[in-house]
């Protein structure tokens, strides 16, 4: 009977780690997947908050992480010094530890870690917070060749009666099954990210102001605006998921057609010309065209953030109703002159006007050749001015309304 039963959960476990394994491969965006892979571990060995860290060089990075005795925005604001804090592998952390030996470590009491043992628990969060952590299961996370490209940290049993207790060896075991699975995900979306990068870095040639980390912050601000708002209308959440995933990536590439830009309008010092300005405009049209015939979810993602990106809410962007095979205006929208009418409202693709704030956002925040950060006051002030001409007014109330995470993203990817 008990060997009929331990049978009944081993088949158990190597179902949801198939469902695991098929879920983690639908996801293509490296924020996401961290996302993903620390709410499944913690779900598997009911742990009440959780860490990843992501090997870079010497360092251990921390990346992404929860806790559920805080609500999701008081983390982030508490958290926010420590993301992207580095660790050094030879320091004496518990993640920095597990690096270098390759090795799990299984912490029953956190504060009981003998004086002579050659890691130690940093007490720093908890006297912030007020947070109590206790028991602490840290793994290598190991890639396709065996190499550590990270570290997944869950703290806290929970047990089914209330409180906390210890990760026992089942836990153990199969925590060392699942970073086995996260670590073969997240190593396949770090390459898809490296990939893009290296295709904004060819934009960035042409155009030092499209710089990778300014690239990266448009994604991270488009995805979370488009959360927000998805919520708001009452979205499907697997399907609002998806499009957080692929949008993450897509506004990523939102400039990407300034490859096929003249240098003559891309860096010009001073105020562009009509011919210019029409040759400027034609890179929404190129980078489209690098991402026909939508083989995918995410070429189609990509090629609609571009398109739409810089149209307004008032009908006075670009390209407006063309046909972006030719670029020629469509007939049925023209004015007097046979020049296209620009898209309005909600015309616009969602995608491409949650980017263009997330853009414009992002570089009134920033150090340009031209000008100098911006102070907040005067950004709150462009905003509201432009809200309902330029920008969607329900947007716009929607970042007023979350600056706090807006910024933090930010300062996850400094120049």
């Amino acid at each position: 009977m008990g060997s009929d039963r331990s049978r009944l959960i081993e088949n158990e476990k190597f179902e949801a780690l198939r469902a695991l394994a098929a879920k983690l491969s639908k996801i293509s965006d490296l924020d996401a997947m961290m996302e993903a892979v620390l709410s499944e571990a913690r779900r598997f060995v009911k742990a009440e908050a959780g860490s990843i860290y992501i090997l870079d060089g010497s360092l251990l990075l921390f990346a992404y992480s929860q806790n559920d005795v805080f609500a999701r925005h008081d983390v982030d604001n508490i958290c926010s010094p420590y993301k992207g804090r580095e660790l050094s592998l030879v320091g004496n952390s518990l993640a920095s530890y597990v690096a270098r030996e390759n090795v799990t470590l299984n912490i029953p009491e956190a504060y009981d870690i003998p004086f002579e043992a050659p890691y130690r628990f940093d007490l720093v969060f908890d006297r912030l917070t007020g947070y109590l952590t206790r028991s602490i299961l840290t793994l290598p996370l190991n890639g396709a060749r065996g190499e550590v490209i990270g570290v997944l940290q869950v703290i806290n049993r929970l047990q089914d009666g209330g409180g906390t207790g210890i990760f026992d060896q089942d836990d153990e075991d199969l925590m060392q099954i699942f970073s086995s699975t996260a670590a073969m995900a997240l190593e396949r979306v770090r390459l898809i990210r490296r990939m893009l990068l290296r295709t904004v870095k060819m934009a960035e040639l042409r155009d030092p102001q499209e710089t990778s980390s300014h690239a990266q912050r448009v994604g991270a601000l488009a995805g979370f605006l488009y959360e927000k708002w998805a919520v708001a209308q009452g979205l499907d959440p697997a399907e609002t998921r998806k499009n957080v995933d692929h949008l993450r990536l897509a506004a990523m590439l939102h400039d990407i057609g300034k490859v096929g830009v003249s240098d003559v309008a891309l860096i010009k010092p001073t105020r562009l010309d009509q011919a210019e300005r029409l040759e400027m405009e034609r890179h929404v049209l190129i980078g489209y065209k690098l991402f026909e015939p939508f083989p995918s979810d995410l070429d189609r993602m990509i090629s609609e953030v571009i398109l739409s990106h810089h149209e307004r809410w008032d009908g006075q962007g670009y390209p407006g109703w063309v046909n972006p095979e030719t670029g020629l205006p469509l007939p049925e929208h023209q004015d007097e002159n046979g020049r296209a009418l620009g898209k309005k409202g909600d015309e616009i693709s969602i995608f491409g006007r949650v980017t263009a704030l997330a853009d414009v956002f992002d570089v009134l925040n920033s150090r340009r050749a031209y000008k100098e950060a911006f102070d907040e006051d005067l950004v709150h002030q462009i905003l509201l001015q432009e809200s309902g001409h330029h920008f969607d007014p329900e947007l716009v109330d929607l970042l007023l309304d979350n600056m706090p995470q807006a910024e933090s993203i930010r300062k996850r990817f400094p120049e």
